[in-house]
């Protein structure tokens, strides 16, 4: 079995319950509301800049130029994607009276910041895999579950269509290859990271659908 199988059979607790969050059920169904998908997107957009800064830093850490290059292109398509929700999404969505990231978004921001930061190489790959892994999991389910006429057509498209897919694949076969070279308390951390971004993910999900706001 390959590494990144086990990560997911070690996580797959989580991801149902992804699956089951009103939040996916409402946007596969169409029935979620602009309110809470605005909130969504526009946290997604800050967080999507944090993330490309996590990549790249993490690319700074491979041994390999391929793989540095590799990790640069995963950052410039997070910030090319943020650019298109701004440009698909911003103007036409309600304005969020909340101004920056809510308490979960800059939580996971700054797990992964910090991560690629200070952690070694392999730790910083398995904790940026969930975003790759997950959206693109999610997105298939909701493509295969989504109610005609689906308003959020677009967004279910980004992360359900083949230019996506193939990231996560190229991810995916990064860190394989790894966990291969580790040690087995290497691989330990990394599974650590990996389940604490993907409890994170469900956190956003959960936030964007309550709205979450800073208690004072």
């Amino acid at each position: 079995m390959k590494f990144t199988e086990s990560l997911w059979q070690e996580n797959a607790d989580i991801y149902e319950k992804i699956l089951k969050h009103p939040f996916i059920l409402e946007l596969a169904s169409g029935s979620l509301s602009i309110d809470r998908f605005s909130f969504y997107i526009y946290q997604d957009s800050l967080y999507l800049n944090e993330f490309a800064t996590a990549l790249a830093v993490t690319g700074t850490k491979a041994p390999v130029s391929k793989d540095k290059l590799t990790f640069l292109s995963f950052a410039q398509n997070a910030l090319l994607v943020e650019g298109l929700l701004h440009e698909n999404y911003m103007d036409s969505l309600p304005k969020q009276d909340q101004k920056g990231a809510s308490p979960s978004a800059l939580a996971y921001t700054q797990y992964l910041l910090a991560t690629s930061s200070l952690k070694p190489y392999a730790v910083s790959a398995a904790a940026l895999l969930p975003c790759f892994w997950i959206y693109k999991r999610v997105g298939d389910h909701i493509l295969a579950h989504q109610a005609a006429n689906n308003p959020y057509q677009n967004w279910i498209n980004t992360y359900a269509g083949e230019e996506f897919a193939q990231s996560v694949s190229q991810m995916l076969a990064l860190v394989d290859g790894i966990a291969a070279q580790s040690t087995v308390a290497e691989r330990d951390s990394m599974r650590q990271a990996y389940r604490k971004a993907t409890q994170y993910e469900y956190m956003f999900w959960d936030s964007a659908y309550h709205l979450e706001k800073w208690p004072v």
